[in-house]
C-alpha cells in the first residue's frame, strides 16, 4: 500500500498527485493500493481530486487533531509511505523527490514481478526536488 498524505493548498502536493495517479493507472487492479489521506474537508478534497484527475481512494484525516498524520509523524506534506504486506514502512518520502518516486515505482514492480511502468514521459520537464 502507498499512503499519500496531502493538503489541497500545498503546491508540491498539486505537483505530486498527478504522478501518483499515473502509478495508480499503470498498475490498475494489481496488488497495489494507493490511498490519499487529505488534511482538508470533503468539499475541498473533492475539488482537488477533480482538478488534478485523481481517481484512487482518498480518506480524510480529522482536521481537529490530524490523528492519522500525527501517528505517522508528519512534518510536511506531501508525505508518502510505501507499506509492505507485513505492515512495515519500506520507503518514506517527504516533499517531491523524483528519485524517491522512481524507487517507490520500482519497489511496487518488484513485488508484482514485472518491469516498472514509466512514470515520467519522454521530454517531460520533471523537477528533481521540491521541498514540501
Amino acid at each position: 500500500m502507498l499512503a499519500a498524505f496531502f493538503k489541497v493548498s500545498c503546491p508540491v502536493c498539486q505537483y505530486t498527485f498527478p504522478f501518483l495517479e499515473r502509478i495508480h493507472k499503470a498498475y490498475g487492479d494489481k496488488k497495489i493500493t494507493i490511498v490519499g489521506i487529505s488534511q482538508n474537508d470533503q468539499r475541498d478534497t473533492n475539488a482537488f481530486l477533480k482538478e488534478y484527475g485523481v481517481t484512487f481512494p482518498t480518506l480524510l484525516d480529522d482536521p481537529n487533531g490530524y490523528a492519522v498524520s500525527n501517528a505517522y509523524g508528519l512534518t510536511n506534506v506531501p508525505s508518502l509511505f510505501l507499506i509492505g504486506q507485513d505492515g512495515k514502512i519500506e520507503i518514506s518520502s517527504v516533499g517531491w523527490v523524483k528519485q524517491e518516486l522512481d524507487d517507490i515505482n520500482r519497489q511496487i514492480a518488484a513485488v508484482q514481478q514485472t518491469a516498472p511502468p514509466p512514470v515520467f514521459q519522454p521530454g517531460e520537464d520533471v523537477a528533481d526536488f521540491r521541498a514540501g
